[in-house]
């Protein structure tokens, strides 16, 4: 009985003084907004790139050029081309458990076709690549490996391709110029969108591999070659299979070339996206702490003004204790409301930040309990030295007090 009479007498002084509580509380909304909607940012972007390398294939290994050692300084990816077909068919002969493979030669060229020109990727790569990469057709069917030995002059287009040269039209069946050579189209690939680096998947014309190093680019090596496995289980063994074999392939000389796996490119992707969701939570959490001094400020400006209120009550019976506990329920009270307007103010923080910037983002639940849970534990730790100074005050003193 003695708490509910507290807490309504709490209630009661926090009404009184209704625009100065609800300014008090505005550091902890603030404060607990940005907390959720940093990391509703930070989540969103590592779900969009999660889910963007699932796309690239399940149970993918690539294999880069690179990691190339010579006079004491290693290159990255791709500061060597060493990768080459024989490299290639040696790891699709030899290296058992793998599901599908694919070589992949990026390059960029001016596509003619329909009176139309487009500037886009094109790729040279086997006729495992839409499997391998998890991307189906949406119409027509990919090149054959009889394609890939006879150099065909066959090609299939992603769906940007297909709309700019194509407009309002079936592309299956036409014929595109790749530097003046003559491609059919056999096929168009499904909608894949962006991929982690911001680049437009769609827009990409894939031919034979062959048909690329021999009339396109002229080229003796190849960009990548990724591996399907045939299970979760068998990632790591193929990946082993790949660098050993790779390895006795250059006989002694350094690796010039770098094995990964979906695993390990995730964990790359997102590495920058963790370290700048904890960086701007831990800026928001200082708001946190900011709004929780203008709370324990507040409080000491109440006691002051409320000394006489405090002597007449511990001077009709009321304990020390009931003034302690008076004074944190205030306190807790505000920064209760504070934080649940916060949350508030998270999830529309969050929803704006998608609408207006087009950036993912998605609220965890852990960060509302969590954001919560501070709100309460700010209240009570800055809300103590007052709740504790009103406690201690002598009433003669108090009554006494103008």
């Amino acid at each position: 009985m003695r708490f509910t009479t507290t807490f309504l007498v709490a209630l009661r002084a926090l009404r009184r003084n209704t625009m100065r509580s609800i300014l008090t509380a505005l550091g902890i909304i603030f404060g607990i907004a940005a907390v959720i909607t940093t990391v509703a940012m930070g989540t969103g972007a590592k779900t969009q790139i999660e889910a963007q390398i699932a796309s690239l294939g399940q149970n993918l290994i690539t294999v880069m050029p690179g990691s190339m050692s010579s006079g004491g300084m290693r290159g990255g990816f791709g500061s060597s081309a060493t990768l080459t077909p024989e490299d290639y068919e040696a790891i699709a002969a030899e290296v058992s458990g793998i599901d599908g493979i694919s070589p992949e030669i990026r390059d960029r060229n001016q596509i003619l076709a329909n009176g139309l020109n487009w500037n886009t990727n094109v790729n040279g790569v086997g006729p495992d690549y839409p499997y391998v990469r998890n991307w189906p057709m949406a119409a027509g069917a990919m090149f054959t490996e009889q394609d890939v030995k006879s150099l065909g002059k066959v090609c299939v287009i992603g769906k940007t391709v297909a709309d700019q040269v194509f407009p309002n039209e079936d592309p299956i069946g036409q014929t595109l110029r790749i530097r003046n050579l003559p491609f059919r189209i056999l096929g168009v690939l499904s909608p894949k969108g962006f991929s982690v680096f911001g680049s437009d998947e769609d827009d990409v014309v894939l031919i034979p591999y062959t048909s690329h190093m021999k009339r396109v680019s002229r080229r003796t090596s190849i960009s990548m070659i990724r591996i399907q496995a045939e299970d979760p289980e068998k990632i790591d063994r193929v990946k082993l299979a790949t660098e050993d074999l790779l390895t006795q392939r250059r006989r002694g000389r350094e690796p010039d070339f770098t094995v990964r796996t979906q695993e390990e490119l995730s964990n790359t992707f997102t590495a920058t996206t963790r370290i700048m969701t904890v960086l701007l939570t831990g800026t928001a959490l200082v708001s946190l702490i900011v709004g929780g001094i203008g709370v324990m400020n507040i409080m000491l400006v109440s006691v002051t003004e409320r000394t006489r209120e405090i002597g007449i009550r511990i001077a009709i019976g009321a304990h020390g204790q009931d003034v302690l506990t008076q004074f944190l329920i205030e306190a807790v009270l505000l920064s209760l409301l504070g934080g649940a307007l916060g949350i508030l103010c998270g999830y529309g923080g969050s929803e704006l930040v998608t609408r207006y910037f087009g950036l993912p983002t998605l609220v965890p639940l852990w960060s509302v309990l969590v954001a919560f849970g501070i709100s309460s534990l700010i209240g009570v730790v800055f809300g103590f030295l007052p709740a504790y100074k009103a406690a201690q005050l002598d009433p003669i003193d108090a009554l006494r007090h103008e």
